[in-house]
């Protein structure tokens, strides 16, 4: 079950886009966080947005602010939502997995001031989380900002969306430190089951 639902993530979204538009708060529990993630990038700079759905209410946050912004998203009926929205921000239909190599094909390997990946990267296999930092770190220079919430520890937890398993997984916070130090990222921020996000736990580094 857990490695079906680990591969059906994307086809889930895809087929639920309208239910998860309906569910979906426009509440910003996460204003706190993306105030400090807005504030380690200092204020301005190109933000990369990894599984950004249909854009709200997070992508429009900082498309308000000013901020240019690319989106990427697997599953293309939520990415289509977030292009009617806001069609002068970039929305590239990318598993964030494939990102490094199918950035270099488009010809698009810059670098983001801010890279954010909420209530995202946590639907990947604990191995293939693994593998996103290389990935965060090609696309980030000195200075960007890194964010992702994930579990509070190590393990697998199973979730249900329009009556089908929603499939989560977290490294250990050590293992997550760890990673990050490797390719070049320093922790600013790192709150467990926050209180006031709803009980996310959200991580905020910046690269050296």
């Amino acid at each position: 079950m857990d490695k079906y639902a680990a591969k059906n993530i994307l086809s889930l979204y895809q087929r639920h886009a309208d239910a998860f538009a309906r569910q979906r708060s426009r509440t910003l529990v996460e204003k706190s966080w993306l105030d400090k993630f807005i504030t380690a990038i200092g204020g301005e700079g190109h933000i990369l947005d990894i599984g950004c759905g249909n854009g709200q209410p997070i992508a429009g946050y900082f498309i308000q602010l000013g901020f240019q912004l690319t989106g990427i998203d697997g599953a293309t009926a939520m990415l289509d939502r977030a292009r009617a929205r806001f069609p002068a921000q970039r929305w590239l239909a990318l598993d964030m997995r494939k990102l490094a190599l199918d950035m270099r094909k488009l010809a698009l390997g810059e670098t983001f001031a801010g890279l954010i990946a909420w209530d995202s990267f946590f639907h990947l296999t604990q191995r293939d989380q693994q593998k996103m930092f290389p990935i965060f770190a090609r696309h980030s220079h000195p200075g960007s900002a890194l964010m992702f919430t994930s579990g509070p520890g190590k393990g697998i937890a199973m979730g249900q969306f329009e009556g089908e398993p929603l499939f989560h997984a977290s490294l250990a916070p050590e293992e997550y430190r760890a990673l990050l130090d490797a390719h070049g990222f320093d922790v600013i921020d790192m709150v467990p089951e926050d209180p006031h996000c709803s009980g996310h736990t959200v991580w905020l580094a910046a690269k050296r």
